[in-house]
């Protein structure tokens, strides 16, 4: 990682730590930071994967049937300006799950987006 990203360059157990960020013992044993980064870097994976696909049934379901009257303008404009927030940060700390998850995320809710400033 590059300096200012809040990661040092001092590796620990093969693996750059945030600055803050130490492991002694976790209850008796003691564990390596890259295991625990592995295991948070699945359940990242897994929680992007469910909430972005959560937008996927009402993106289908706004193309098919073309009726956006039930669906908050201001939401869907918030969350978009959200989304485009969390992908330009996601760019800047090169976090490749953060900028994946981000940009299916904004394909589905802009769509929406779209649809619901198309069919008002």
């Amino acid at each position: 990682m590059k300096p200012g990203t809040g990661y040092t360059h001092v590796k620990r157990n093969e693996t750059e730590v945030p600055n803050d960020f130490c492991l002694q013992n976790v209850g008796t044993n003691k564990i390596k930071a890259n295991e625990i980064m592995n295991e948070y870097t699945i359940i990242g994976f897994i929680a992007a994967s469910l909430t972005t696909a959560s937008f996927l049934p009402q993106a289908i379901k706004v193309i098919r049937s073309k009726n956006t009257k039930d669906i908050s303008l201001l939401m869907y404009l918030m969350f978009n300006t959200g989304v485009v927030l969390w992908l330009a940060y996601g760019f800047l700390i090169r976090d490749f799950p953060l900028i994946v998850a981000n940009f299916i995320a904004l394909v589905f809710t802009g769509t929406i987006l779209v649809m619901k400033i198309r069919y008002k």
